[in-house]
């Protein structure tokens, strides 16, 4: 088993070039498995659909439905694997179904708490600068959060007024910035980003205070202090500025499959979630101003 996970894992990240967050979740989803099938002295070469269903079953006592889901995909695509490779000459988890999931619909700031948002930080200061480089950024393109840290300098167009960003599939996309962002991105270029380098020479966009890339765990600190000090009583993570992106595009009359071009989703259906999140802000609208609501 650890022989056939660790060709799969390779697979998906050499061939399907998918991200290491969902690599991550996949392995650890098979070595759950895995764990199973030397309990039950099974092989995943001669398991059957029913021994795998009693798995994924096993899974309900501990494991939330969306997780379940997930470990679902994860057998599914792990044994289409090893058909496609010619270990198993059936796949017992070809006919399994993914249970339909409840969408949550995301946070959502207003406009005005994204104007107040993104003048939180002081540009004054190189970190303030790149904060609100960052943050600008963020709600002109809607990018995914590791999609922002993982921007180079040459991946940004100030003269033409585009970014280029690899997501998710290492699939490439172009996106526009608008003028406030791209200000922002050539005020801390000039300035707070040199300051940032202390000398050294990195083609990452933006850095911490070492002069290192900025991580992950950095921004997403970053924009909870800036949420917190906005005092608004919302949770604000990197993902509140994308999904406001969307919803205040399809607000303003954006076509949907624009922004799903923009968002980098592979499959419409996951973007027009942003169309309930605008349905509910005309009723909320239609409740508070009409006269016979």
């Amino acid at each position: 088993m650890d022989t056939l996970t660790d060709q799969f894992i390779n697979y998906l990240r050499l061939e399907r070039g998918l991200a290491d967050n969902t690599i991550q979740a996949y392995s650890r989803d098979l070595s759950s498995f895995a764990r199973f099938l030397e309990e039950q002295d099974l092989s995943p070469l001669t398991v059957s659909r029913d021994q795998i269903i009693e798995y994924l079953n096993s899974l309900k006592r501990s494991l939330s439905a969306r997780s379940i889901a997930r470990n679902i995909s994860a057998t599914r695509m792990f044994f289409r694997f090893l058909a496609s490779e010619g270990h198993i000459r059936e796949n017992p988890a070809r006919l399994l179904e993914t249970p339909r999931l409840s969408r949550k619909l995301p946070n959502v700031l207003s406009k005005e708490e994204v104007d107040r948002l993104l003048a939180r930080p002081d540009p004054s200061t190189p970190a303030g600068s790149r904060d609100r480089a960052m943050l600008e950024l963020l709600y002109a393109t809607g990018l995914r959060v590791s999609e922002l840290i993982g921007l180079k300098v040459l991946n940004v167009n100030l003269e033409s007024g585009y970014l280029r960003t690899v997501g998710k599939g290492a699939k490439e996309r172009l996106v526009p910035i608008g003028e406030k962002a791209i200000e922002a991105v050539r005020d801390y270029l000039s300035d707070g980003r040199s300051q940032m380098l202390r000398g050294a020479n990195l083609p990452t966009l933006f850095l911490n205070f070492r002069g290192r890339p900025l991580t992950r765990q950095g921004f997403w600190k970053i924009i909870k202090q800036y949420g917190k000090a906005l005092g608004i009583g919302k949770e604000i993570t990197p993902h509140t500025l994308r999904h406001s992106f969307a919803s205040h595009l399809l607000e303003g009359g954006a076509d949907l499959r624009a922004v799903q071009v923009m968002l980098g989703h592979e499959d419409i259906s996951t973007t027009q979630i942003y169309t309930h999140v605008t349905m509910k802000r005309l009723r909320e609208l239609h409740e508070k101003y009409h006269p016979r609501p």
